[in-house]
């Protein structure tokens, strides 16, 4: 009697695109993750995934990369391109490996992991702004690690610019990625992630003030008034701003009307 075999089905670029979309997007992927991996669907899905299971991560000892991948996974928010970040986050780990003084390092695997992404969904044949964007996110993953460190104003507004329209979901995976069994040290990254998100908002506000000017001038308040320089100027000139920012752009004649009314009060009240 002849022993027949039957082969996995190979899956088109559709159907795999399909179940890991229908993955991800349960409310909690944790148990759709771990089948995939363990029936070897995942490796048609994410050949990368599997591998992740041999690295033993130092920062996260208690578990393999796949454990933690799929942990950071679990505690995204339900939204596609943030759970495909999270899922590929570390997935160039295996390609950067390497043992320095006793120990394991992965530099730059966040640059290789965004190439395999890349390649990957886009073999998947994901829309483009959804490869873009995941990519980008995966690059940018690792870049809050030297906060603790002391960022500059400088650096925060680099970190915000270069995340984009990007950054609240750079923020939650951030945040996601720690999966710590240390609660001090959990809480200690929350606390830092909160404090720098503070700082955004904050100069953000001091950049959109000082990028601010009144509709007139110096020179133009100047030659409307009849005077010359002096601190009068500059109280006039902060008027204005105050007015712009109360009720936006006025006609050219109105706002005049208002400085001299403002001028009338001012002199008024010195008199």
């Amino acid at each position: 009697m002849n022993r027949t075999t039957t082969q996995p089905t190979t899956l088109g670029c559709d159907e795999r695109r399909e179940i890991l979309n229908a993955i991800l997007l349960e409310p909690d992927p944790t148990d759709g993750l771990w089948q995939a991996v363990d029936s070897g669907l995942a490796d048609q899905l994410v050949p990368e995934l599997p591998a992740l299971r041999l690295e033993q991560d130092p920062i996260h000892r208690h578990k393999d990369v796949l454990a933690h991948t799929i942990a950071v996974t679990a505690k995204t928010s339900p939204d596609l391109r943030l759970r495909l970040a999270a899922l590929f986050h570390d997935i160039g780990k295996p390609a950067t490996r390497s043992f320095d003084h006793g120990g394991v390092t992965f530099r730059h695997h966040e640059a290789v992991g965004a190439k395999i992404t890349r390649r990957r969904l886009r073999e998947m044949e994901y829309d483009k702004p959804v490869v873009k964007d995941v990519c980008e996110l995966v690059r940018l993953s690792g870049r809050f690690k030297g906060y603790a460190d002391g960022w500059s104003d400088a650096a925060v507004r680099r970190y915000a610019r270069d995340a984009g329209h990007l950054l609240g979901a750079l923020n939650e995976l951030v945040r996601s990625d720690c999966t710590t069994r240390n609660k001090n040290k959990a809480m200690r990254l929350q606390a830092l992630m909160d404090e720098l998100e503070q700082r955004i908002v904050r100069l953000a506000k001091e950049e959109r003030e000082a990028a601010e000017r009144p509709q007139l001038d110096g020179k133009a308040v100047m030659d409307h008034l009849g005077i010359g320089g002096g601190p009068a100027i500059g109280q006039a000139l902060d008027h204005l701003l105050a007015i712009k920012r109360a009720e936006g752009v006025l006609s050219d004649e109105e706002i005049r009307e208002r400085l001299d009314a403002w001028w009338a009060e001012r002199s008024a009240t010195d008199h």
